[in-house]
């Protein structure tokens, strides 16, 4: 199945750039482009993407405020994209917000080719992008700023099984499937079983959202993950 995409930033040569290089892959497909949040957000709703690379710094609409938009989006839309950002390390805490959003993850605009379509692949099969160390590190520093954890995540964590709860927390840690598997001594299917029903029980969208639900609830502390 071709992946659709649209690339919102507001330099024009990094959008031809993006364009190009997905263009140029069999299974992806570029169906529009914006400069701003706001032309983003009205692009997604008529071309209905499967994701969105979306740039954090932009005029009239930033990318955060348009990330919340197309994953919050008003009553009688349907269709929610996934989103991926694009961004540099001066802007963490945007990263951080939009992640909390329901942002499938984040990606360096200097990244290299290679790693922005596979990054395209791994949002658009439903996965989130929190394999680089520096993302675990990028939420725990963010949530070591807040006082305390918050209450409500903590008492949702009661809705877990015993084994879900640590499921949760590997997650938090920055292990993936394979790894949880045999941390945990369970077939990674197993593994992917459990992953769902806590993303399930806790409505959450994604791994992402997961990491920072886990750290917000106490169930990690800040530094456990590096």
């Amino acid at each position: 199945m071709t992946i659709r995409v649209i690339i919102v930033d507001d330099q024009a040569m990094v959008r031809a750039g993006f364009a190009a290089l997905l263009s140029a892959q069999a299974d992806i497909d570029v169906v529009g482009e914006a400069p701003d949040g706001r032309q983003g957000v009205q692009v997604a709703r008529t071309v209905h993407p499967d994701v969105v690379l979306m740039d954090v710094r932009m005029p009239e609409m930033d990318g955060l405020t348009a990330a919340r938009e197309l994953l919050s989006p008003p009553p009688g839309v349907v269709h929610r994209p996934k989103v991926l950002m694009l961004t540099t390390f001066d802007i963490d805490d945007y990263v951080y917000e939009a992640l909390r959003a329901g942002a499938s993850g984040f990606l360096l605009k200097d990244a290299p080719p290679a790693d922005l379509i596979a990054a395209v692949r791994v949002v658009a099969s439903g996965d989130a992008l929190l394999a680089p160390s520096v993302t675990r590190r990028l939420i725990a520093d963010f949530v070591q700023q807040r006082p305390a954890p918050r209450k409500d995540p903590a008492l949702r964590l009661n809705g877990l099984t015993p084994r879900e709860t640590e499921v949760l927390e590997l997650i938090a840690r920055g292990l993936s499937n394979q790894e949880i598997a045999g941390h945990l001594v369970l077939a990674e299917q197993t593994v992917k079983t459990h992953i769902g029903r806590v993303l399930a029980k806790l409505d959450l969208r994604d791994r992402a959202q997961a990491v920072i639900f886990a750290y917000e609830a106490g169930l990690v502390r800040p530094g456990d993950a590096d």
